[in-house]
């Protein structure tokens, strides 16, 4: 039997050391419980992408004694965490016979005043530095200090040094709601849901819509919506909202032209290119067979100009201030980035394109700005309404009664050539992507194409770019569920000019970025829950426990050995659903909707009679846990065509069964839709993201009629048992 570690000879050789001193993962487990160690070339490739030479024998010597170097050079890490309650220390280095002294500026700018303490260090050898001997001390951080983002400042010898001090609570709290019974909600796909209001495109105003009638007349307790993050400024806008352009903004296309404030003000001539304008889209909202953004957006922007051209009020205008001078640099970044791709065109890899030639601080960039001073403010403008519309949706949610009301979800990472990489290079690994190593799903890995945030500049900024992303998302929502919640452990970095099987992990200090995530919730008084489906490692599983973040549990991945696990015996600190987007709608699965959309498109890596055979025998298995378990009348299995409603309402009756914390019921699944929203492994092949509400006939339905259809109501009534 093959060791399923690195030998000690591995481990010695100085490249091996190198990868492991930065954080790269050598080896690692598969799906299969293989192991894989991983080759020469791949870990130079990923060194070279967090700016690390490891090039040759010489480069890599030289790699290590610089690392090593520049961690003892620095009094503290830049970075430092603390656990509210707990006294805990910070290791400092110094000479041999110096004694450091400390304070704290709290992050209101006021100082700390309880007293910090020097203690012994941990006993580490010295070591040596420009002829010098260096030891440590420690800090003693006391258990009293606040909750936030404070600044600890250190001095020894005459040199001082400052690290953020990121002081955040042990865990997650649960909500009161959820501490003695579970909260339920729909999950939807805010762009597939229309209303006779809607640009052809579900907007904010019809989440608000959404929000408060599946309170009023579900008794639902939030709605967990795909990502809003910022898209493209103009067509053809990317269909998939887990490819954002930045995860700091949210997405203006979702913008009601009508619910502006200023809309009201308008002149009767304007108002009426408004409303022709949405005249021409209101046929778009009866297409039961494609969202078309691209058509939605070409109308909507015209309107939104016609719009903000039209003025505001003196009191407006001031809140516009207020709004760009919050937000400050990073709103100019995204609104820059807009004016350029607006002005020259889509970005691309391409050396000659602007992003490539330009950056934020170009003559070229500059210039532009000054010359359409106008266009660069209604990109701020919009995002500013975008915002707005966002917070009146939650707030709506929060009145009607809602315990949560929005539950955002947060994409792994961001467009390779959008603003947030433009802006900020630096932030980001150069010459990576991120992916996954190979599965069962995926026999050649995958690769997303999103540049990797890079782990030490994280570290050197004090995580700045996570903890404004996290408050951006809390500022509009009550939820946050974090895609792929095992990137904050770590992520499959691809080597540019590799293939998904020719990467490597690279690990990130998850307990910093589980810290920012309770400092931000607890503000929010918000819960946030991590999508940690597939194969995860013990220790994270561990870790998500331990800081109170729910997983999630998918009743169709419920299962080993060919049998699925009744939901009792599911994890209690979950969000737990029947399906995902990734899978056709209940309905759809149930009539093997999946098998014929991998059949059509050559997705199969067997043959069709195989997968056929294999997705018949899950089926059977499915059925008959909801008959062993009460959930599902045997009797009507004979027929499963004729009763198909009460079967899906079966999976929903076993779901209730389960002790998670919260469960979602499908918007999909409650109108009797067949069609998936995403075909993973396609690009134009299937109409991801495209696929407009329609019920079982394929007839639209309409946000007016949506909490009032008998199927819905059938559905909700099983969820409020």
């Amino acid at each position: 039997m093959t060791e399923k570690i690195e030998n000690e000879e591995r481990l010695a050789r100085p490249l091996i050391r190198l990868a492991k001193l930065v954080g790269i993962g050598t080896s690692y487990i598969g799906q299969s419980n293989d192991y894989h160690e991983i080759d020469d070339d791949v870990l130079v490739a990923v060194l070279a992408a967090l700016g690390v030479d490891a090039s040759n024998d010489e480069a890599v010597e030289t790699s290590i004694r610089t690392v090593l170097d520049e961690r003892h050079r620095r009094l503290v890490p830049p970075t430092v965490l603390h656990t509210v309650g707990v006294q805990d220390s910070v290791l400092v280095n110094t000479g041999i016979m110096d004694v450091p002294s400390a304070s704290i500026t709290l992050e209101n700018g006021q100082e700390y005043h309880g007293e910090l303490t020097v203690g012994a260090g941990d006993g580490s050898p010295s070591y040596m530095l420009d002829g010098k001997f260096l030891a440590n001390a420690s800090i003693q951080l006391p258990a009293d200090l606040p909750a936030g983002y404070h600044t600890l400042h250190i001095t020894v010898d005459g040199r001082s040094e400052d690290a953020i001090l990121i002081s955040a609570p042990e865990r997650i709290s649960l909500l009161e709601a959820m501490e003695d019974q579970q909260l339920w909600g729909w999950m939807a796909q805010l762009y597939s849901i229309r209303s006779r209001g809607s640009w052809g495109v579900g907007d904010y105003a019809d989440l608000k819509t959404m929000l408060v009638e599946a309170k009023k007349k579900t008794n639902a307790d939030f709605i967990l919506v795909n990502p809003l993050h910022a898209g493209e400024p103009v067509s053809p806008l990317t269909p998939s909202p887990y490819l954002p352009i930045s995860r700091r903004f949210i997405n203006f296309t979702y913008i009601r032209p009508e619910y502006v404030e200023e809309y009201g003000d308008l002149d009767e001539p304007t108002k009426s290119q408004v409303d022709g304008l949405h005249d021409q889209a209101d046929p778009l909202n009866g297409d039961a067979q494609i969202i078309d953004r691209d058509a939605m957006w070409r109308l909507k922007m015209r309107a939104l100009w016609l719009i903000y051209k039209a003025g505001r009020s003196a009191a407006r205008q001031a809140r516009f201030e207020e709004f760009k001078a919050r937000v400050g640099a990073e709103l100019e970044s995204y609104a820059t980035w807009c004016l350029c791709y607006d002005k020259w065109g889509a970005p691309s890899a391409d050396p000659n394109s602007w992003n490539s030639r330009l950056n934020r601080d170009s003559d070229e960039v500059q210039a532009l700005r000054q010359q359409f001073p106008d266009t660069l403010d209604f990109y701020r403008w919009l995002e500013w309404v975008a915002a707005e519309q966002l917070e009146d949706a939650q707030r709506a949610a929060k009145d009607a009664g809602m315990a949560i009301g929005i539950m955002s979800d947060m994409a792994v990472g961001v467009h390779p050539v959008g603003s947030d990489v433009w802006w900020n290079p630096e932030r980001f690994a150069k010459g990576a992507t991120v992916g996954a190593p190979p599965d069962y799903f995926n026999q050649q890995g995958q690769d997303w194409s999103q540049p990797p945030l890079n782990p030490i500049e994280l570290e050197n900024t004090g995580y700045k770019v996570y903890r404004d992303m996290v408050h951006g998302m809390f500022a509009n929502a009550g939820a946050v569920r974090i895609d792929h919640i095992l990137g904050l452990f770590r992520l499959w970095w691809i080597p540019e000019g590799k293939s998904a099987k020719n990467g490597a992990y690279v690990y990130y200090d998850s307990e910093i970025m589980m810290g920012i995530l309770a400092i931000e919730s607890a503000r929010a008084g918000g819960v946030v829950v991590g999508e940690d489906l597939g194969v995860v490692p013990e220790y994270v599983v561990k870790s998500l426990g331990r800081h109170g973040v729910l997983g999630c549990a998918v009743e169709w991945f419920e299962q080993s050995d060919g049998e699925f696990r009744p939901p009792v015996k599911w994890r209690e600190y979950a969000l737990a659903s029947v399906d995902t987007h990734d899978l056709p709608p209940a309905a759809g699965y149930l009539a093997y909707e999946h098998v014929k959309i991998r059949e059509r498109l050559h997705l199969l890596d067997t043959s069709v009679e195989e997968f056929q055979a294999s997705a018949v025998k899950e089926h059977n298995a499915m059925l008959s846990m909801l008959v062993d378990n009460g959930y599902l009348d045997p009797q009507l299995i004979t027929d499963e065509q004729a009763n198909e409603q009460a079967i899906v309402e079966s999976l929903h009756r076993a779901l209730k069964d389960s002790p998670s914390k919260l469960l979602a019921a499908a918007i999909v699944d409650a109108v009797g839709e067949r069609r998936a929203q995403n075909q993973p492994g396609t690009d134009n092949e299937y109409p991801n993201w495209r696929v407009p509400l329609a019920d079982g006939k394929g007839d639209v339905v309409p946000l007016e009629e949506l909490f009032d259809n008998p199927r819905l109501q059938s559905l909700a009534n099983i969820m409020n048992e």
